[in-house]
């Protein structure tokens, strides 16, 4: 993989890279580097936690400080270490697009999570982007932004937006994934399973 200077005017340009690196859920299922990304649905905070199993290093989560989704470390460790997540709870609502910016400008942490109570309007998403792009420092190449939104999610100029929602059944755990919005790919539904201790995902 090609290592680019962060002063480089490519890295800098509000225009979207033609050859962006990016992270693999599965098959057909990429999520560029250096963007700012969107989940929805009741099982989002589940994504999230997948996407930080296809990471490595640190995971800043930022939410709101009184929020009721707080992670559950006891939870989490069947998936990932809970020692790599860094959280962040700030006090009021707005702070969290700041703190998110901040730490995508920074380039310390591949992957900063944002569990917000509604989705942002377009600025801060284009602001989340920019920082994104301008975040690379030695030892981590375009750090990736995940925005978690309630309900059917909606905010505007994001990268990719997926909706997750568990379809558990008694002798298995499954969730139905559904990719609503990309900038160049088709909407795509998959079901994804749950099998020693990974998600697998199948065309569904």
């Amino acid at each position: 993989m090609t290592r680019l200077d962060p002063l480089t005017p490519t890295l800098l340009a509000r225009d979207p890279l033609r050859h962006r690196p990016s992270l693999l859920l599965g098959p057909d299922m990429p999520l560029a580097l250096a963007r700012v990304h969107e989940c929805g649905g009741s099982a989002r905070h589940t994504f999230a936690i997948w996407v930080a199993m296809r990471t490595r290093g640190p995971v800043m989560w930022i939410t709101q400080r009184h929020s009721p989704n707080r992670l559950n470390p006891d939870g989490m460790a069947p998936f990932v270490q809970p020692g790599r997540f860094l959280f962040v709870t700030p006090d009021r609502a707005p702070d969290l697009l700041w703190c998110m910016e901040e730490a995508l400008r920074s380039g310390a942490v591949p992957l900063v999570v944002g569990d917000l109570p509604e989705p942002p309007p377009l600025t801060p998403v284009r602001r989340l982007h920019l920082a994104a792009e301008t975040g690379t420092r030695e030892g981590v190449l375009h750090p990736l932004g995940l925005i978690l939104t309630p309900g059917a999610g909606g905010a505007p100029g994001v990268e990719t937006r997926w909706q997750f929602h568990p379809a558990h059944a008694p002798d298995r755990e499954e969730w139905h994934l559904t990719r609503l919005r990309a900038r160049s790919a088709p909407v795509r539904s998959w079901a994804v399973a749950l099998s020693d201790g990974l998600f697998t995902p199948r065309p569904g």
